[in-house]
């Protein structure tokens, strides 16, 4: 059998679908932006005819980067933007309104009612969750209440909820397959990661109706194939996880301890704690990192809401740069005696604050201050958050220890981040060949549940080092930046 596999990888503002080899290298690969919506203040929406369109004409587009055909594939595996709740028809496959993301904050209110309800400590002892708009379970309520018809459908049988991979396996298989996996299942604040299922108490609490949950599988469990028509011949579907669980796995972070960082749209720490169920005291979220072969491996996730968006923020928002890639260059440019902090708050803050309602603020600005400061603040402000999502980790687990970072997503091209990264947390930051391990995670859940890819340890020893970025600020200056980040986020934080 032929050892290629594709991955899709389904993000929040775009859609890349990558060809590779079963030595692990990129043979193809197409990406395709679509239109973020923004309704309302807070709102963030998907159409999901968008997210349908770009997923098949990128894989169509990286079979022919690659020159290969449907038939030359062994397996897909799917990753995605997780909490981005979808709800379709499922007589017509029909999505009943836009995707609401993860970013959106339109059920605060709702959340607000539960943790005034003392909701909160049965939702956490069972999902591992805070009560947090950006978790699926109150979309979903939202969208059962808003649209006309849809709760007495639901209640019916006739709809289906879903997170992206979800729909997206509906469409790939002609509607025949209603599953997603553990990784996904367990962000909705209605899964119980200890009892693996769908809890009847969470269900009642949030009124969502059991008939519309899909099916919960393994992250390397049989998906069903794709209809033939899509792109030429079926393809089995043998591999999903949530795209930060797909990174854990891309970054071979199988042992308990090991630690990866990922810095997108958003940024996300996940340290491995192997079968041990850790609770947080530091409001990080206890989740499923990953469930292969009916056993499940635990972790602790810090979620940053707010990373290259930031970057994006100075490019569409304030038309300060025209390029991302222009930040590092400009960051080294700016004026070291002026300590400009910018708190990227626009949709709330994360961990370990889960503040809601706090937005964003930049503080220190004079009148010296230009572009260039404000690329290094932006910049500085994933390291500065990501510092403070190690401390509640280590806070946890103390068997943590000096665990070594390993890093992936767009951000971590920028030589200047990764280093300015190592100098704040005072810590090693590893950056690997493959930097697609998002992608690399999903393609190996599937390759190796095909058999043309190697088992976890065969994997393992496959991971390649590109660089290591080591600490060189001095002790002072560190210092002095972290109090002064630690000022601003308690001027910002609305509680």
């Amino acid at each position: 059998m032929s050892g290629y596999v594709i991955a899709i990888d389904q993000g929040t503002t775009s859609t890349r679908a990558i060809v590779f080899d079963d030595r692990f290298q990129i043979k193809g690969v197409a990406q395709q932006e679509f239109t973020q919506h923004f309704p309302r203040s807070g709102w963030v929406e998907h159409d999901p005819e968008d997210i349908w369109n770009s997923v098949v004409d990128t894989v169509k587009g990286a079979l022919a980067d690659a020159s290969l055909s449907a038939s030359d594939i062994a397996a897909i595996g799917i990753t995605n933007q997780r909490e981005t709740v979808l709800i379709w028809d499922r007589e017509t496959g029909k999505p009943i309104h836009n995707a609401i993301v993860w970013q959106d904050r339109r059920t605060t209110d709702i959340c607000r009612k539960l943790v005034a309800d003392v909701a909160e400590p049965m939702i956490t002892e069972k999902t591992g969750l805070i009560v947090d708009p950006y978790f699926s379970g109150t979309k979903i309520a939202w969208m059962l209440d808003h649209v006309s018809g849809a709760r007495a459908k639901a209640e019916a049988g006739k709809l289906a909820f879903g997170t992206v991979d979800s729909f997206l396996l509906s469409r790939l298989t002609g509607g025949k397959m209603h599953a997603t996996d553990a990784t996904n299942a367990c962000r909705t604040l209605l899964f119980d990661i200890s009892a693996h299922d769908w809890d009847d108490e969470l269900l009642r609490l949030l009124n969502v109706p059991r008939a519309l949950m899909p099916e919960v599988k393994d992250c390397d469990a049989e998906f069903g194939v794709t209809d033939a028509s899509l792109f030429g011949a079926a393809i089995p579907v043998l591999g999903m996880a949530g795209d930060q669980h797909a990174a854990t796995l891309g970054q071979a972070c199988f042992t308990p301890g090991m630690l990866k960082s990922t810095y997108g749209t958003g940024c996300f720490a996940v340290l491995n704690t192997g079968t041990e169920r850790v609770p947080s005291n530091n409001r990080l979220l206890t989740t499923i990192a990953y469930r292969l072969g009916g056993e499940t491996t635990y972790a602790l996730e810090g979620s940053i809401f707010i990373a290259g968006a930031a970057v994006q923020w100075l490019r569409d928002g304030l038309k300060l740069i025209d390029r991302a890639d222009v930040t590092g260059p400009m960051a080294t440019k700016a004026d070291p005696d002026q300590d400009v902090y910018l708190v990227p708050a626009f949709t709330g803050l994360g961990a370990p604050w889960w503040d809601a309602e706090a937005r964003g603020a930049i503080y220190g600005l004079t009148r010296k201050t230009g572009p260039e400061e404000l690329a290094r603040a932006a910049l500085e402000a994933v390291c500065y958050q990501t510092a403070d999502l190690l401390s509640a980790m280590k806070k946890d687990w103390p068997k943590a220890g000096d665990t070594v970072l390993r890093v992936d997503g767009g951000m971590v091209a920028s030589d200047y981040t990764m280093q300015r990264l190592a100098d704040i947390l005072d810590a090693p930051v590893d950056r690997p060949v493959v930097l697609e391990t998002t992608a690399l995670g999903a393609a190996w859940l599937a390759g190796q549940k095909a058999g043309v890819w190697p088992d976890r340890e065969g994997f393992a020893a496959r991971w390649r080092l590109e660089r290591q970025f080591t600490p060189q600020m001095d002790a002072v200056t560190r210092g002095r930046k972290l109090a002064g980040w630690a000022d601003a986020v308690k001027r910002t934080l609305t509680r």
